[in-house]
């Protein structure tokens, strides 16, 4: 018996809002939504195809009354696949996310950033071909 990761759920007060961030930072699109709930991908799962192999998990955005009050013990982590790790950091400030400061010191090698609902993710190093 064997279980396929297939959904990574993030609870917000207001899931269009951060779907729409979150297909923006990741060229995904909408797959499913509701009046509380928002679905996006990078492709149309089918259960033949989650079946026959893991694919990459969709992410849910899923309202819920509570905000956020805590670090994540969960978080994204994107790596930029056409630009410098600095330029997507200059894109994703100007989508709305901010930079924050986890404890993670000024020698690292990936920037941590907060999407608008204040969510923490990485954006780590480039992997578009160097010049």
């Amino acid at each position: 018996m064997t279980s396929r990761f297939t959904e990574l759920t993030v609870d917000c007060h207001d899931p269009e809002r951060l779907a729409a961030f979150w297909y923006e930072v990741l060229d995904f699109k909408v797959i499913d939504r509701s009046e509380d709930k928002v679905e996006i991908g990078s492709w149309v799962p089918t259960v033949e195809e989650v079946r026959a192999r893991q694919m990459p998990p969709t992410l849910m955005f899923i309202r819920v009354p509570e905000g956020k009050s805590v670090k994540n013990r969960l978080h994204l982590d994107v790596s930029p696949i056409d630009c410098s790790t600095e330029d997507e950091v200059t894109r994703l400030l100007g989508l709305g996310a901010v930079k924050v400061d986890v404890g993670q010191g000024p020698d690292r090698s990936w920037v941590v950033m907060a999407d608008p609902e204040g969510n923490e993710f990485d954006v780590l190093r480039s992997l578009a071909p160097q010049a």
